[in-house]
């Protein structure tokens, strides 16, 4: 029992030290840079063949620190595509995406975040051919995320396959490998400012 609660410790201590260093180096990032860099992703994500042929584009609303989906969701919005946006069920680690037809079907929700009004949108159930962003802190090669420790989108993922799972962060949030477990999901592909990475989905102990 010691040593299962020393583990667990250990990697608490490790994703904590992680998250600090990640925010940091958001929080530290000139605004022009950060600006440049957003426009870079941008630019890569839209000219993805698995964007321009999806048909619906699952996104969220980005907060100060992390790559600007604004402008994702207003061009997907323009490309007719059905555009989704996650709201957090109270009370639980769950979360459901909303049909937007525009930006002002937002008001603010939890963490302070926008999300979708419910009476003014309708519940996503199709989730096939969906080009789904999928936010996090910092990634790794193999495509693997360490998020913000509340376990939103780990449990939504694992709740629907079959998505084709997209991650954008810069390229200074990167590791080569991060400690996950089996039944993390790795995302499809990865698009920092710099690159656009296939990754692997396989598991490795």
């Amino acid at each position: 029992m010691g040593e299962k609660q020393s583990i667990n410790f250990d990697i608490r201590e490790y994703k904590s030290s992680l998250r600090a260093k990640y925010k940091k180096y958001r929080l530290d990032m000139p605004e022009d840079v950060k600006k440049s860099y957003d426009e870079k992703i941008f630019s890569k994500v839209i000219k993805l063949s698995a964007y321009k042929n999806c048909k619906t584009l699952l996104a969220y609303v980005s907060t100060a620190i992390e790559v600007d989906t604004i402008m994702l969701i207003k061009q997907a919005l323009a490309d007719g595509k059905t555009v989704a946006l996650p709201r957090c069920v109270v009370g639980t680690r769950d979360m459901v995406f909303y049909v937007i037809k525009s930006l002002k079907d937002l008001e603010k929700g939890s963490f302070s975040v926008p999300e979708p009004i419910p009476e003014k949108c309708r519940k996503l159930t199709d989730f096939s051919n969906a080009f789904c962003i999928v936010p996090a802190l910092v990634y790794d090669s193999s495509g693997f995320r360490l998020g913000y420790g509340k376990g939103y989108y780990d449990r939504f993922l694992s709740a629907h396959k079959g998505m084709y799972l997209v991650g954008i962060g810069y390229c200074g949030c990167t590791v080569t490998k991060l400690v996950h477990g089996r039944f993390d999901v790795p995302v499809d592909l990865l698009v920092t400012e710099k690159y656009v990475k296939k990754c692997g989905k396989e598991y490795t102990d």
